[in-house]
């Protein structure tokens, strides 16, 4: 079994966490990811930074922006990536972000960095699944996942061509729009969650919008994974290099809803 398949217990749903990397510096990074993972985060994604974020909301873009304006590379990413495997060797580490970066030196090379890096998985916001073979390929041929995203606008038709060579787990995203800003009523993600799961023994894991322990915990009782980003990367905007005890204390009141949920 990889990190990621044994990271969704059966009797509970994972919690999915996302953080920008660099934000608010390279620095302090990996104390978040670690508050994160003692908070009892099941999976991080790790955001690379990107001068244009179009899929996210307020709170992601100002962190792209805080940590572009520190100077982070995607070396640095990478460098967080190959510190946190050292120091978790059984937690699953995602790298999302946009594809200039990833892609820019060409996908063998991001290819061959993530799997030394011990990265475990991949989502590319903005490559379609018609360009699959400019990332996909690459990262298939190193055992690193091409997770791929669904949204509510995802038809029956649609589906196959998404889950086609997709892995790790199967991303919803719960709301049309952008990140932060909306949450999905539990009534469309219980259906979404159950159509979806129909269609592929992948985990569903979903996002967008989450904040609350509460409602973390009603996404837990139906989905394999609850994703919460938003709401992490507004404490770290708040508290900066102070953050992770932060990050920590709301993790784990997320982490206690969802274990407890079922």
């Amino acid at each position: 079994m990889t990190r990621l398949s044994s990271s969704f217990p059966a009797d509970r749903a994972a919690l999915v966490a996302f953080v920008t990397g660099g934000d608010p510096t390279t620095a302090d990074t990996g104390a978040i990811l670690d508050a994160l993972v003692e908070g009892g985060a099941d999976i991080i994604e790790l955001g690379m930074p990107f001068t244009d974020p179009m899929a996210d909301g307020p709170a992601i873009q100002a962190a792209n922006i805080r940590s572009l304006s520190a100077g982070t590379k995607t070396a640095d990413i990478l460098n967080i990536a190959t510190a946190f495997r050292e120091r978790h060797p059984s937690v699953p580490l995602v790298l999302m972000g946009y594809a200039n970066p990833m892609t820019i030196r060409g996908a063998d090379w991001f290819a061959d960095a993530c799997a030394n890096a011990g990265v475990d998985g991949v989502i590319c916001v903005d490559i379609p699944v018609e360009e699959d073979d400019s990332l996909g390929d690459a990262l298939r041929a190193k055992d690193v996942a091409v997770i791929r995203l669904a949204t509510p606008t995802t038809d029956t038709e649609r589906l196959p061509e998404i889950l086609n060579n997709a892995s790790g787990f199967l991303y919803y995203v719960s709301v049309a729009g952008i990140t932060g800003l909306q949450q999905a009523a539990q009534a469309s993600i219980e259906e979404a969650v159950a159509r979806l799961k129909a269609g592929t023994d992948l985990p569903v894991a979903v996002g967008f919008g989450v904040r609350t322990p509460e409602q973390a915990a009603d996404i837990a009782r139906v989905a394999d994974g609850v994703v919460v980003g938003s709401a992490i990367v507004e404490i770290i905007a708040e508290h900066g290099a102070n953050a992770a005890p932060h990050v920590k204390d709301y993790v784990k009141s997320l982490s206690d809803a969802i274990r407890s949920a079922r």
